[in-house]
């Protein structure tokens, strides 16, 4: 599915998904990714099931006020010992399925939020 944006916009957005891929401001990528609103960064968390308490102390580093959590096809929600480093350090995490994710990461980062979208591509 491709998504629109109103006008252009100074941060990075997602701008299309599907089975398998994530596009950055029109450059696909087919791997798990955190997308922040200046940068993406390759994540080194292949699936959900590969994830880590490492995974989300990666996420804690990276300066924001909220992590949307996107777990593929579907929503999943990760234990809360893995997770433990964001809330430890007042970072809130949303957990979605991957185009609700996209979605909401657009909407924050549209208004302005320390946001980083974290997407799973399994």
């Amino acid at each position: 599915m491709k998504l629109h944006a109103s006008g252009p916009s100074r941060f990075n957005s997602v701008t299309a998904y599907g089975e398998g891929y994530v596009a950055v401001n029109g450059q696909r990528h087919e791997s798990s990714v955190v997308v922040l609103r200046d940068q993406v960064i390759a994540w080194d968390a292949p699936s959900f099931d590969a994830l880590t308490a490492e995974s989300f102390a990666f996420l804690r580093k990276l300066d924001v006020d909220i992590v949307v959590l996107g777990t593929g096809e579907r929503q999943r929600f990760p234990h809360p010992r893995l997770t433990a480093a964001l809330s430890e350090a007042g970072v809130g995490l949303e957990v979605m399925d991957l185009k609700a994710a996209c979605r909401t990461y657009n909407i924050l980062v549209a208004e302005e939020r320390k946001v980083a979208a974290a997407l799973l591509l399994e």
